[in-house]
């Protein structure tokens, strides 16, 4: 099927890519815009996990307050301070601090959440599975799937992005290393909120 040169035009301006990955995916596609696009976001997460090793000592600090009651800093790392002045890493680095303001992360991801609290909750759902009478051989399977939704609520890379709840925040900064060529790293994060401790 030959792939016009407006559907190349639109793919670039909806992903970002190159003219000729564009018309690459488009051919892979068969034309389908949608498939497509989802080709492209499979490849751009393929060259985040490439480049995670990466150095990055440029990026932004983001400070976003919302309604004089809730204050956020976000500190997002890149590989060269080019990048961090591209409108595509501004935005992205001013939609994890409104992410963060609406959605109130307790840690970046899994691995920072202490083992105590991690126990703590881990028991608690194996006790609920107990006492719900699914049988035993179920239980741990049960209590993963509990604890992934767990950490889904209080991780940011693991969060539904509030804007796109279709997409996490990880999701979100993997295509974002594709599209832009760099190891990009989400490095810390304070949420204030006015009265609370």
């Amino acid at each position: 099927m030959p792939i016009s040169i407006d559907d190349i035009k639109k793919l670039r301006q909806m992903t970002g890519a190159g003219m000729m990955d564009a018309k690459k995916v488009l051919e892979e596609a068969n034309g389908d815009m949608d498939k497509a696009i989802e080709l492209m976001r499979v490849k751009g997460m393929a060259k985040a996990d490439k480049k995670a090793d990466r150095a990055t000592e440029n990026g932004l600090v983001e400070a976003y307050v919302h309604g004089g009651k809730i204050g956020v800093l976000v500190e997002v790392a890149c590989e060269t301070d080019f990048v961090a002045r591209t409108e595509e890493f501004k935005g992205f680095v001013h939609d994890v601090a409104i992410h963060i303001a609406a959605s109130s992360p307790q840690y970046l991801n899994r691995e920072l959440v202490p083992a105590d609290v991690r126990e703590k909750e881990e028991k608690l759902f194996e006790e609920e599975v107990v006492a719900s009478g699914k049988p035993r051989e179920h239980s741990a399977k049960i209590v993963e799937g509990k604890m992934n939704k767990y950490y889904a609520g209080i991780c940011l890379l693991e969060q539904p992005f509030v804007k796109d709840p279709d997409r996490t925040i990880e999701t979100l900064l993997k295509e974002l290393i594709g599209k832009l060529g760099e190891n990009i790293v989400i490095r810390r994060f304070e949420r204030m909120e006015l009265g609370a401790e």
